[in-house]
């Protein structure tokens, strides 16, 4: 089990991310458009550095729901590999059995 202020702080990037989602949206358009006058991309640039780092999506980590774990992610189920084979060895995923040849 990772370490609970991992999970904490991965949980706060989130929450920050929703929190500054609209205006790092508005300020990357501005950059992205061409007829932007320099000022004002300049000023724009000046605005997105000045936000918080863990407000960007990038910082995000993916996690395991279960255990937390951060490495060996599935993104189709949201768990971890380990976790992921415990429930498919339950039966507790749909579909997936255990192969063998």
């Amino acid at each position: 089990m990772p370490k609970t202020s991992a999970i904490e702080r991965n949980k706060k990037r989130i929450a920050m991310t929703e929190k500054y989602k609209a205006r790092r949206a508005d300020l990357k358009a501005i950059l992205a458009n061409p007829d932007t006058p320099e000022e004002e991309f300049y000023a724009a640039q000046k605005k997105l550095q000045k936000l918080p780092r863990n407000s960007s999506s990038v910082r995000i980590r993916n996690r395991c729901a279960l255990s937390g774990r951060p490495r060996a992610y599935n993104r189709k189920y949201g768990v971890s590999r380990i976790q992921f084979r415990e429930l498919a060895l339950s039966g507790k995923i749909p579909g997936v059995t255990k192969s063998s040849w």
